[in-house]
Protein backbone atom coordinates (compact mmCIF):
# COMPACT_ATOMS: atom_id res chain seq x y z
CA UNK A 1 0.00 0.00 0.00
CA UNK A 2 1.60 2.97 -1.08
CA UNK A 3 -1.47 5.75 -1.34
CA UNK A 4 -4.86 5.35 -0.19
CA UNK A 5 -8.01 7.18 -1.34
CA UNK A 6 -10.31 7.42 1.61
CA UNK A 7 -13.79 7.63 0.90
CA UNK A 8 -16.35 9.00 3.08
CA UNK A 9 -18.82 11.81 3.89
CA UNK A 10 -18.88 15.16 5.33
CA UNK A 11 -20.47 13.90 8.44
CA UNK A 12 -17.60 11.84 9.20
CA UNK A 13 -15.44 14.54 8.55
CA UNK A 14 -16.78 17.11 10.55
CA UNK A 15 -17.19 14.60 13.61
CA UNK A 16 -13.66 14.07 13.08
CA UNK A 17 -13.63 10.10 13.11
CA UNK A 18 -11.30 10.68 10.17
CA UNK A 19 -8.38 12.09 12.32
CA UNK A 20 -7.14 8.86 14.06
CA UNK A 21 -6.96 7.15 10.33
CA UNK A 22 -5.35 9.90 9.21
CA UNK A 23 -2.65 10.06 12.21
CA UNK A 24 -1.90 6.07 11.57
CA UNK A 25 -1.43 6.47 7.63
CA UNK A 26 1.10 9.57 8.53
CA UNK A 27 2.94 7.28 10.79
CA UNK A 28 2.81 4.47 8.62
CA UNK A 29 3.86 6.52 5.78
CA UNK A 30 1.08 5.91 3.09
CA UNK A 31 -0.01 8.43 1.35
CA UNK A 32 -3.68 9.19 1.04
CA UNK A 33 -6.05 11.74 -0.59
CA UNK A 34 -9.82 12.17 1.07
CA UNK A 35 -12.73 11.79 -1.15
CA UNK A 36 -16.02 13.42 1.42
CA UNK A 37 -18.87 14.08 -1.22
CA UNK A 38 -20.46 10.57 -0.78
CA UNK A 39 -24.19 11.21 -0.73
CA UNK A 40 -26.37 8.92 1.10
CA UNK A 41 -27.48 7.12 -1.66
CA UNK A 42 -24.35 7.49 -3.46
CA UNK A 43 -24.38 8.23 -7.28
CA UNK A 44 -22.69 7.50 -10.51
CA UNK A 45 -21.54 10.65 -10.46
CA UNK A 46 -20.06 10.24 -6.85
CA UNK A 47 -18.32 7.15 -8.59
CA UNK A 48 -16.82 9.12 -10.95
CA UNK A 49 -15.81 12.07 -9.03
CA UNK A 50 -13.93 9.62 -6.62
CA UNK A 51 -12.61 7.73 -9.79
CA UNK A 52 -11.32 10.76 -10.83
CA UNK A 53 -9.17 11.57 -6.85
CA UNK A 54 -8.45 7.92 -7.11
CA UNK A 55 -6.19 8.00 -10.81
CA UNK A 56 -5.04 12.09 -9.72
CA UNK A 57 -3.65 10.85 -6.48
CA UNK A 58 -2.18 7.73 -7.93
CA UNK A 59 -4.24 5.67 -5.55
CA UNK A 60 -3.37 2.09 -5.22
CA UNK A 61 -5.84 0.93 -2.35
CA UNK A 62 -9.42 1.78 -0.78
CA UNK A 63 -10.21 2.61 2.46
CA UNK A 64 -14.00 3.19 2.89
CA UNK A 65 -15.25 5.31 6.08
CA UNK A 66 -19.24 5.86 7.08
CA UNK A 67 -22.06 3.73 6.21
CA UNK A 68 -22.99 1.47 3.63
CA UNK A 69 -23.27 4.60 1.51
CA UNK A 70 -19.81 5.23 1.66
CA UNK A 71 -18.79 1.33 0.83
CA UNK A 72 -20.73 1.07 -1.83
CA UNK A 73 -19.04 4.29 -3.25
CA UNK A 74 -15.86 2.61 -2.90
CA UNK A 75 -16.67 -0.82 -4.19
CA UNK A 76 -18.06 0.80 -7.08
CA UNK A 77 -14.86 3.18 -7.42
CA UNK A 78 -12.93 -0.16 -7.57
CA UNK A 79 -15.02 -1.60 -10.05
CA UNK A 80 -14.02 1.34 -12.27
CA UNK A 81 -10.64 1.01 -11.72
CA UNK A 82 -10.48 -2.75 -12.80
CA UNK A 83 -12.93 -2.03 -15.87
CA UNK A 84 -11.35 1.20 -17.06
CA UNK A 85 -13.72 1.03 -20.06
CA UNK A 86 -17.21 0.08 -18.58
CA UNK A 87 -19.50 2.68 -16.76
CA UNK A 88 -21.19 1.89 -13.78
CA UNK A 89 -24.47 1.11 -15.67
CA UNK A 90 -22.36 -1.69 -17.26
CA UNK A 91 -21.65 -3.87 -14.22
CA UNK A 92 -24.85 -3.57 -12.77
CA UNK A 93 -26.75 -6.96 -12.42
CA UNK A 94 -25.09 -10.38 -10.84
CA UNK A 95 -21.25 -11.39 -11.62
CA UNK A 96 -20.63 -9.17 -14.04
CA UNK A 97 -17.08 -8.12 -12.56
CA UNK A 98 -14.50 -11.21 -12.21
CA UNK A 99 -11.59 -9.13 -12.03
CA UNK A 100 -9.28 -8.26 -8.71
CA UNK A 101 -10.47 -5.02 -7.39
CA UNK A 102 -8.00 -2.27 -5.44
CA UNK A 103 -7.48 -3.91 -2.00
CA UNK A 104 -10.48 -2.40 -0.08
CA UNK A 105 -10.76 -1.99 3.62
CA UNK A 106 -14.07 -1.01 4.73
CA UNK A 107 -14.22 0.50 7.95
CA UNK A 108 -17.97 1.13 9.57
CA UNK A 109 -19.48 3.77 11.87
CA UNK A 110 -22.99 2.96 11.80
CA UNK A 111 -25.29 0.91 13.90
CA UNK A 112 -25.81 -1.94 10.79
CA UNK A 113 -25.91 -1.99 6.99
CA UNK A 114 -23.35 -4.82 7.05
CA UNK A 115 -21.64 -3.56 3.70
CA UNK A 116 -18.36 -4.42 5.02
CA UNK A 117 -18.72 -8.01 3.99
CA UNK A 118 -21.34 -8.30 1.29
CA UNK A 119 -20.79 -8.88 -2.68
CA UNK A 120 -22.93 -6.05 -3.39
CA UNK A 121 -23.05 -2.41 -3.93
CA UNK A 122 -26.26 0.09 -4.33
CA UNK A 123 -25.73 2.78 -7.13
CA UNK A 124 -28.72 5.43 -7.84
CA UNK A 125 -28.22 6.58 -11.99
CA UNK A 126 -28.35 10.14 -11.95
CA UNK A 127 -30.02 10.75 -15.19
CA UNK A 128 -32.60 8.23 -14.38
CA UNK A 129 -32.67 8.16 -10.39
CA UNK A 130 -32.95 4.57 -11.16
CA UNK A 131 -31.33 2.90 -8.20
CA UNK A 132 -29.70 -0.38 -9.09
CA UNK A 133 -27.19 -2.99 -7.48
CA UNK A 134 -23.54 -4.10 -8.53
CA UNK A 135 -23.46 -7.78 -7.37
CA UNK A 136 -20.30 -9.68 -7.74
CA UNK A 137 -17.90 -11.29 -5.29
CA UNK A 138 -14.46 -9.17 -5.95
CA UNK A 139 -16.77 -6.27 -4.87
CA UNK A 140 -16.64 -7.75 -0.90
CA UNK A 141 -13.78 -6.02 0.90
CA UNK A 142 -10.51 -7.41 1.34
CA UNK A 143 -10.34 -6.52 5.27
CA UNK A 144 -13.23 -5.18 7.32
CA UNK A 145 -12.61 -3.29 10.36
CA UNK A 146 -15.31 -3.12 13.53
CA UNK A 147 -14.13 -0.68 16.04
CA UNK A 148 -17.59 0.22 18.48
CA UNK A 149 -15.91 3.29 19.41
CA UNK A 150 -16.12 4.87 16.11
CA UNK A 151 -20.29 4.52 16.42
CA UNK A 152 -20.43 6.30 19.80
CA UNK A 153 -21.52 9.86 17.83
CA UNK A 154 -23.93 8.23 15.99
CA UNK A 155 -27.37 10.46 16.43
CA UNK A 156 -30.25 8.46 17.69
CA UNK A 157 -31.98 8.40 14.44
CA UNK A 158 -29.18 6.70 12.46
CA UNK A 159 -28.08 4.21 14.97
CA UNK A 160 -31.78 3.23 14.70
CA UNK A 161 -32.38 3.62 11.35
CA UNK A 162 -28.84 1.28 10.45
CA UNK A 163 -29.38 -0.88 12.89
CA UNK A 164 -33.32 -1.79 11.74
CA UNK A 165 -31.50 -2.42 8.10
CA UNK A 166 -29.07 -5.10 9.74
CA UNK A 167 -32.52 -6.62 10.97
CA UNK A 168 -33.84 -6.64 7.52
CA UNK A 169 -30.75 -8.34 6.06
CA UNK A 170 -31.54 -10.95 8.68
CA UNK A 171 -34.83 -11.52 8.17
CA UNK A 172 -35.16 -11.47 4.76
CA UNK A 173 -32.00 -13.73 4.70
CA UNK A 174 -33.59 -16.29 6.64
CA UNK A 175 -37.28 -16.52 5.39
CA UNK A 176 -36.23 -16.90 1.61
CA UNK A 177 -35.48 -20.32 -0.46
CA UNK A 178 -31.59 -20.01 -0.66
CA UNK A 179 -31.03 -20.63 2.82
CA UNK A 180 -27.98 -22.84 3.91
CA UNK A 181 -27.18 -23.71 7.66
CA UNK A 182 -24.69 -21.58 8.28
CA UNK A 183 -27.38 -18.25 6.68
CA UNK A 184 -29.70 -19.40 8.73
CA UNK A 185 -27.74 -19.49 11.66
CA UNK A 186 -26.07 -16.05 11.53
CA UNK A 187 -29.54 -14.85 11.15
CA UNK A 188 -30.78 -16.19 14.09
CA UNK A 189 -28.02 -14.67 15.74
CA UNK A 190 -27.92 -11.28 14.19
CA UNK A 191 -31.86 -10.92 15.05
CA UNK A 192 -31.12 -11.94 18.91
CA UNK A 193 -28.27 -8.99 18.70
CA UNK A 194 -30.41 -6.34 16.93
CA UNK A 195 -33.60 -7.10 19.28
CA UNK A 196 -30.88 -7.34 22.95
CA UNK A 197 -29.25 -4.03 21.85
CA UNK A 198 -30.41 -1.67 19.26
CA UNK A 199 -32.59 0.53 22.14
CA UNK A 200 -29.91 0.36 24.23
CA UNK A 201 -27.33 1.58 21.74
CA UNK A 202 -29.90 4.40 20.54
CA UNK A 203 -30.47 5.59 24.60
CA UNK A 204 -26.74 5.71 25.39
CA UNK A 205 -24.25 6.16 22.24
CA UNK A 206 -21.47 5.20 24.29
CA UNK A 207 -22.81 2.09 25.43
CA UNK A 208 -19.34 0.09 24.12
CA UNK A 209 -21.19 -3.31 24.62
CA UNK A 210 -24.30 -2.34 22.84
CA UNK A 211 -22.08 -0.69 20.02
CA UNK A 212 -20.20 -3.81 19.60
CA UNK A 213 -22.97 -6.12 19.58
CA UNK A 214 -24.64 -3.97 16.93
CA UNK A 215 -21.29 -4.21 14.64
CA UNK A 216 -21.37 -7.72 14.84
CA UNK A 217 -25.06 -8.38 14.37
CA UNK A 218 -24.96 -6.58 11.29
CA UNK A 219 -21.71 -8.47 10.08
CA UNK A 220 -23.17 -11.63 10.44
CA UNK A 221 -26.56 -10.34 8.57
CA UNK A 222 -24.54 -8.97 6.23
CA UNK A 223 -22.74 -12.34 5.72
CA UNK A 224 -25.90 -14.33 5.67
CA UNK A 225 -28.02 -11.79 2.99
CA UNK A 226 -24.69 -12.44 0.46
CA UNK A 227 -25.25 -15.37 0.15
CA UNK A 228 -28.97 -16.03 0.75
CA UNK A 229 -29.76 -13.02 -0.81
CA UNK A 230 -32.74 -10.57 0.15
CA UNK A 231 -36.28 -10.36 -0.87
CA UNK A 232 -39.33 -7.31 -1.55
CA UNK A 233 -38.72 -5.43 1.42
CA UNK A 234 -35.28 -4.70 -0.15
CA UNK A 235 -36.32 -4.13 -3.97
CA UNK A 236 -39.31 -1.46 -3.12
CA UNK A 237 -36.71 0.32 -0.72
CA UNK A 238 -34.27 0.67 -3.53
CA UNK A 239 -37.32 2.10 -5.74
CA UNK A 240 -37.84 5.00 -2.95
CA UNK A 241 -33.94 5.95 -2.34
CA UNK A 242 -33.61 6.12 -6.21
CA UNK A 243 -36.78 7.96 -6.70
CA UNK A 244 -36.60 10.08 -3.85
CA UNK A 245 -33.68 9.58 -1.87
CA UNK A 246 -34.92 7.78 1.17
CA UNK A 247 -32.42 6.26 3.35
CA UNK A 248 -32.08 2.87 2.56
CA UNK A 249 -32.89 1.94 6.31
CA UNK A 250 -34.97 3.87 6.85
CA UNK A 251 -36.89 2.31 3.93
CA UNK A 252 -36.40 -1.03 4.83
CA UNK A 253 -37.51 -0.31 8.70
CA UNK A 254 -40.57 1.24 7.52
CA UNK A 255 -41.69 -1.07 4.99
CA UNK A 256 -40.41 -4.40 6.79
CA UNK A 257 -43.51 -5.25 8.52
CA UNK A 258 -46.33 -4.65 5.73
CA UNK A 259 -44.26 -6.97 3.70
CA UNK A 260 -43.92 -9.72 6.21
CA UNK A 261 -47.64 -9.82 6.73
CA UNK A 262 -48.33 -10.03 3.01
CA UNK A 263 -46.46 -13.04 2.94
CA UNK A 264 -48.56 -14.70 5.32
CA UNK A 265 -48.80 -18.21 6.08
CA UNK A 266 -45.68 -19.20 3.21
CA UNK A 267 -43.63 -17.06 5.94
CA UNK A 268 -45.12 -18.81 9.37
CA UNK A 269 -42.60 -20.89 10.65
CA UNK A 270 -39.45 -19.13 9.95
CA UNK A 271 -40.84 -15.84 11.39
CA UNK A 272 -41.76 -18.17 14.72
CA UNK A 273 -38.69 -18.99 14.98
CA UNK A 274 -36.65 -15.31 14.30
CA UNK A 275 -39.14 -14.91 17.17
CA UNK A 276 -37.70 -17.16 19.62
CA UNK A 277 -34.63 -15.61 18.81
CA UNK A 278 -35.54 -12.21 19.45
CA UNK A 279 -36.84 -13.80 22.34
CA UNK A 280 -40.99 -12.40 21.57
CA UNK A 281 -42.88 -16.07 21.05
CA UNK A 282 -42.35 -19.12 22.77
CA UNK A 283 -41.42 -22.46 21.42
CA UNK A 284 -44.81 -23.19 22.06
CA UNK A 285 -46.33 -20.66 20.34
CA UNK A 286 -48.35 -22.18 16.84
CA UNK A 287 -46.26 -21.16 13.98
CA UNK A 288 -49.02 -18.41 13.04
CA UNK A 289 -48.91 -16.97 16.63
CA UNK A 290 -45.50 -17.31 17.03
CA UNK A 291 -44.97 -15.09 13.50
CA UNK A 292 -47.60 -12.62 14.62
CA UNK A 293 -45.99 -11.69 17.75
CA UNK A 294 -42.35 -11.64 15.47
CA UNK A 295 -44.37 -8.97 13.18
CA UNK A 296 -45.96 -7.20 16.01
CA UNK A 297 -42.65 -6.78 17.86
CA UNK A 298 -40.79 -5.28 14.85
CA UNK A 299 -43.70 -2.59 14.34
CA UNK A 300 -43.29 -1.95 18.71
CA UNK A 301 -39.25 -2.14 18.11
CA UNK A 302 -39.75 0.58 15.28
CA UNK A 303 -42.15 3.14 17.19
CA UNK A 304 -39.65 2.60 20.60
CA UNK A 305 -36.77 3.47 18.64
CA UNK A 306 -38.60 6.81 16.69
CA UNK A 307 -39.02 5.34 13.41
CA UNK A 308 -42.50 6.26 11.96
CA UNK A 309 -44.84 3.77 10.19
CA UNK A 310 -45.21 5.80 7.17
CA UNK A 311 -42.80 7.92 4.96
CA UNK A 312 -43.78 11.21 3.84
CA UNK A 313 -43.25 12.80 0.04
CA UNK A 314 -44.14 9.54 -1.89
CA UNK A 315 -46.39 11.04 -4.71
CA UNK A 316 -49.27 8.43 -5.82
CA UNK A 317 -48.10 9.11 -9.46
CA UNK A 318 -44.83 7.60 -9.27
CA UNK A 319 -46.05 4.38 -7.72
CA UNK A 320 -46.77 2.47 -11.04
CA UNK A 321 -43.20 3.10 -11.91
CA UNK A 322 -41.78 2.58 -8.92
CA UNK A 323 -43.88 -1.06 -8.39
CA UNK A 324 -42.49 -2.06 -12.05
CA UNK A 325 -39.25 -1.06 -10.88
CA UNK A 326 -38.65 -3.46 -7.85
CA UNK A 327 -40.64 -6.17 -9.70
CA UNK A 328 -38.12 -6.26 -12.08
CA UNK A 329 -35.38 -6.09 -9.37
CA UNK A 330 -36.82 -8.59 -7.77
CA UNK A 331 -38.49 -11.37 -9.93
CA UNK A 332 -36.78 -14.14 -10.86
CA UNK A 333 -33.42 -13.02 -9.10
CA UNK A 334 -34.50 -12.54 -5.59
CA UNK A 335 -35.81 -16.20 -3.66
CA UNK A 336 -38.23 -15.20 -1.94
CA UNK A 337 -41.39 -16.74 -0.29
CA UNK A 338 -43.73 -15.82 -2.43
CA UNK A 339 -43.74 -14.23 -5.70
CA UNK A 340 -45.98 -10.98 -6.14
CA UNK A 341 -47.16 -9.10 -9.23
CA UNK A 342 -46.34 -5.71 -9.56
CA UNK A 343 -50.19 -4.84 -8.84
CA UNK A 344 -49.26 -7.01 -5.66
CA UNK A 345 -46.07 -4.85 -4.90
CA UNK A 346 -47.81 -1.21 -5.27
CA UNK A 347 -50.02 -1.93 -2.03
CA UNK A 348 -46.62 -1.28 -0.27
CA UNK A 349 -46.01 2.32 -1.45
CA UNK A 350 -49.78 2.70 -0.79
CA UNK A 351 -49.68 1.16 3.03
CA UNK A 352 -46.00 3.26 3.64
CA UNK A 353 -47.41 6.08 2.43
CA UNK A 354 -48.21 9.14 4.26
CA UNK A 355 -50.95 10.94 2.18
CA UNK A 356 -52.69 12.30 5.21
CA UNK A 357 -51.95 15.79 4.01
CA UNK A 358 -52.66 15.33 0.21
CA UNK A 359 -55.17 17.54 -1.64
Amino acid sequence: MKSALVVTDRGIVSNGLLAPLEKALRESGVGFAVYSDTRPNPTTENVEAAVEAYRGNACDCLIAVGGGSSMDCAKAVGARVAYPKKTVGQMKGVLRILRRLPPLIAVPTTAGTGSETTLAAIITDDATRHKYALMSFPLIPRYAVLDASLTYSLPPHLTATTGMDALTHAVEAYIGRSTTEETRRLALEATKLVFGNIELACGNGRNHEARENMLHAAYKAGVAFSKSYVGYVHAVAHSLGGRYGTPHGLANAVVLPYVLEAYGESVHEKLHALGVAAGVCGGNDSFKAGAEKFIAAVKALNKRIGIPDKLAGIRREDVPAMAKLAAKEANPLYPVPKLMTRDELEKFYEQCADWSDAK
